[in-house]
């Protein structure tokens, strides 16, 4: 099937239109960042550098770690994003440009976010490190694609919008896992997360400045949904995204993210680079081990 060139733009260079990489450029395991400058902080890891690329907000390098081929990626804010780059990267990966036409050979990928994130939960401390196994998608992003069920847990959803009573204006929440060999492999140093991604950062993370909220007890809410051992436990705006494009293309992916905030308790590190520049040195070990 030739897809059309309205659907995939490709650039003159043979780059992917947003993402301004090329298919060459792509290594197997990536690394998604949101804030563009934290691109240099990856890298600045890296034991060799091939190349850089900048193009509007996303910015990307490739080099290697331990011997291994990384890409790291700056996506910008929101699931809105998301859509653009993991659909991008699969392209990459996936689809041959000469011809237009999906590989007979599918590339797996591997990508793990690494952001930062508040937490819901008042026995979850500043400093702490997440990594969201399922993610709670109120973005509405996957209603948009066929198929949304077969991917998601739908017992969980199913309870989750009786317990808070979902309001039936917002977009369909949607429960996805993460890729169960990146929960594996962070298993032993970061807290189970049930994570809500969010498609905002004021209302829709029960933020109030001067606009009132349509669900105005909503963290309440959250914060005492139990579901088979589950509990809410962080507030993000990516995961939800990366896990389900990726579980739809045949991928591995998932989020982990520095807690930097408390909602609970009302508290936060503004001084939190240090402990996210940690957090990048222990899933770029987790990564190549």
């Amino acid at each position: 099937m030739r897809i059309a060139e309205s659907e995939l733009i490709i650039n003159d260079d043979s780059s992917v239109f947003h993402l301004h990489l090329k298919a060459e450029e792509l290594a197997d395991t990536v690394i998604l960042v949101g804030d563009p400058s934290r691109v240099e902080m990856v890298s600045s890891f890296f034991d060799t550098i091939e190349f850089k690329r900048q193009s509007r907000e996303f910015v990307s390098c490739t080099g290697s770690y331990k011997n291994k081929r990384i890409t790291v990626l700056s996506t910008g804010i929101g699931t809105d994003n998301i859509d653009i780059v993991m659909n991008e990267l699969d392209a990459l990966a996936n689809i041959d440009f000469k011809t237009r036409e999906p590989k007979k050979e599918h590339r797996t990928l591997t990508i793990l976010r690494i952001g930062t994130t508040g937490a819901v939960q008042e026995d979850i401390p500043i400093g702490s490190y997440i990594f969201s196994h399922i993610s709670i998608g109120c973005d509405g992003l996957m209603n948009w694609y066929a198929n949304r069920d077969s991917i998601c847990e739908l017992d969980m959803e199913e309870a989750f919008v009786k317990h808070v009573n979902w309001d039936k204006k917002l977009p369909a929440p949607y429960f996805i896992k993460a890729s169960q060999k990146l929960i594996d492999k962070f298993s032993d140093c970061t807290v189970k997360g049930l994570t809500i991604s969010a498609s905002g950062f004021y209302g829709p993370q029960g933020r109030v400045l001067r606009m009132p909220l349509a669900m105005p007890n909503m963290l309440e809410l959250f914060e005492s949904y139990r579901f088979n051992g589950y509990k809410v436990t962080n507030f993000e705006m990516e995961s939800s995204a990366v896990a389900a494009i990726a579980a739809h293309l045949g991928h591995e992916a998932g989020t982990v993210c520095c807690v930097i905030a408390n909602r609970h308790l009302k508290s936060s590190n503004p001084d939190y680079k240090a402990k996210v520049k940690e957090l990048v040195a222990l899933s770029l070990d987790r990564l190549t081990d």
